[in-house]
C-alpha cells in the first residue's frame, strides 16, 4: 500500500513538473508573440517548437502578403500620380484622402494643407457646386481653370464617379487644347463656306442670266469670261485645301531626295512672269538672283508650293513699276536662306504673327481681288516645318516685305 503511495506522489511530482516545464515553454512562446514574433522563436522542444514554426511561417507569409499589398498600392497610386488627367479620392463625406499632383496644378491643392478638406470648400466655382448637390454624375462639367485668363483661357473638365461605400473618384482634365482645336474646325468650316458660297453665289447669278435672257455675242462672252474666273477661284481653293491635307497627313519628306535650286527656280521664274502679265503687272521688275548652283533635300513639290506661293504673294500685293527680288544665299555654317524681298504696300506689325493662320488676311476685299485663297502661307508654314527650315518676315508698311526661308546645313549640298 506504501508502494502504491510513493508511486501516486512520484507520478504527481513528474507530472507537476512537465507541468511546470511545459508552462515555461508556452510562458516564452507568449513573450515572442506579444513581442510583434520578431526573428527567430526562442529554443523550445516537442510540439511547443512545432507550433512555434507554424505561428512563425503563418506571421512571415501574412507579412509578406502585407508587403506585397502595400507595394501594389504604392505602384497603383505611382501610377496615378504621372496620370495627365487630375485624380482626386474622396470619402463619404467628399472629405479629399488623396489626389495627385495633376490635380494640385488644376486646383492649386497643397497635400499638407487640403488632406481631409471638403472638396467644395476648395472648388468654389457655382458650376461645380450644383453638379456636386444635383448628385447627376452621368456627364462632366466645364470649370475655368485657376490660371485662366483673357489671353491664356484653361478649360477644365470634371466628372464624379462613385465607388465604395459612399465614395468618389474625381476625374479632372484639360481640355483647352480640345476646345481651342474644336473653335479651329468650327472657324475653319465657317471660313471654307464662306470661300466657297461667294463665288458660287455669283456663278450661280451668271448662269441664271444667261438661261433667262437674251444676250449678245459680247455680253454673253464677258459673263462666260467671269464665270470662268469664279470657277478657277473655287478650283484653287480646293487645290489648296487639298494641298494642306497631304502636308498634314503624309510622313516627313526625305533626306535622300535632292532637288536642284537651278531647276526649281527657273520653273517659279517662269510661273510669276505669267502671273504678273496675269495681272497686269508686266512693268514690275522681276528679279531671280543666280546662286553658287546647289541643291536642297526633300519633297519637289512641296519646295516648289512654298516658293511659288511667296513669289505670287509678292506679286499680288506690289504695285505695277516696283521690284520683287527672289535670291538664295549660302550661309556660313552650310544652311542656305531663299528669299522674297518686294517693294509692295508693307504689312503692320500686328498683323506679321498671324499671317500663317489659314485664311487670315490683313486686306480682305484686296486678296479677293488679287485673287488669294488666304491658304498660301498656311501651306508655306507646313512646308517649312517638315523641312526643318524656319520662316522669317520683315516688313514696313509702305516699303515693302521680305519673307525668307532658312534651311539647315543636313538638307544643303553645292554642285559643280
Amino acid at each position: 500500500m506504501l508502494l502504491f503511495e510513493l508511486l501516486g506522489v512520484l507520478v504527481a511530482v513528474i507530472l507537476a513538473a512537465w507541468m511546470i516545464v511545459q508552462s515555461m515553454r508556452a510562458v516564452r512562446l507568449l513573450h515572442w508573440l506579444r513581442a510583434g514574433a520578431e526573428g527567430d522563436p526562442p529554443p523550445l522542444n516537442g510540439y511547443w517548437s512545432e507550433i512555434a514554426d507554424r505561428v512563425r511561417r503563418v506571421l512571415h507569409a501574412r507579412s509578406r502578403q502585407a508587403l506585397e499589398s502595400e507595394q501594389r498600392l504604392q505602384d497603383f497610386l505611382a501610377a496615378l500620380q504621372v496620370s495627365p488627367n487630375g485624380v482626386v479620392l474622396l470619402d463619404a463625406d467628399t472629405r479629399m484622402e488623396w489626389f495627385n499632383h495633376t490635380a494640385a496644378r488644376h486646383f492649386g491643392f497643397d497635400n499638407k494643407r487640403d488632406t481631409l478638406q471638403y472638396i467644395g470648400n476648395l472648388v468654389r466655382d457655382p458650376c461645380f457646386t450644383s453638379y456636386l448637390a444635383e448628385r447627376n454624375f452621368q456627364n462632366d462639367v466645364v470649370l475655368q481653370g485657376r490660371d485662366s485668363s483673357e489671353t491664356h483661357p484653361i478649360k477644365l473638365a470634371l466628372q464624379l464617379y462613385p465607388y465604395g461605400k459612399g465614395r468618389m473618384l474625381l476625374l479632372s482634365r484639360d481640355i483647352t487644347t480640345l476646345e481651342q482645336a474644336d473653335a479651329m474646325r468650327r472657324d475653319f468650316v465657317a471660313n471654307v463656306s464662306h470661300e466657297i458660297r461667294t463665288p458660287l453665289t455669283v456663278f450661280a447669278g451668271f448662269v441664271e442670266t444667261l438661261q433667262t435672257l437674251q444676250l449678245e455675242e459680247d455680253e454673253r462672252l464677258n459673263y462666260l469670261e467671269l464665270m470662268g474666273n469664279q470657277a478657277r477661284r473655287m478650283q484653287n481653293l480646293v487645290d489648296d485645301l487639298l494641298t494642306l491635307s497631304r502636308l498634314e497627313g503624309n510622313a516627313p519628306p526625305p533626306l535622300q531626295e535632292w532637288v536642284s535650286m537651278d531647276i526649281l527656280l527657273s520653273q517659279c521664274e517662269q510661273e510669276a512672269r505669267q502671273l504678273a502679265q496675269h495681272l497686269g503687272s508686266k512693268s514690275t521688275n522681276i528679279i531671280f538672283e543666280r546662286p553658287p548652283h546647289c541643291e536642297l533635300a526633300g519633297t519637289p513639290s512641296e519646295l516648289y508650293s512654298a516658293f511659288s506661293n511667296l513669289i505670287s504673294n509678292a506679286l499680288r500685293y506690289t504695285p505695277a513699276g516696283r521690284g520683287i527680288r527672289v535670291y538664295l544665299q549660302t550661309q556660313s555654317d552650310g544652311g542656305m536662306i531663299f528669299g522674297v524681298q518686294d517693294q509692295g504696300v508693307g504689312i503692320a506689325p500686328e498683323h506679321i504673327a498671324r499671317l500663317t493662320e489659314r485664311f487670315y488676311r490683313v486686306d480682305r476685299s484686296r486678296s479677293r481681288d488679287t485673287g488669294g485663297t488666304g491658304l498660301g502661307l498656311a501651306i508655306v508654314k507646313h512646308v517649312v516645318q517638315r523641312h526643318g527650315a524656319m520662316l522669317s518676315i520683315n516688313s514696313t508698311p509702305g516699303k515693302g516685305s521680305t519673307f525668307s526661308i532658312r534651311f539647315p546645313a543636313q538638307r544643303v549640298r553645292i554642285t559643280l
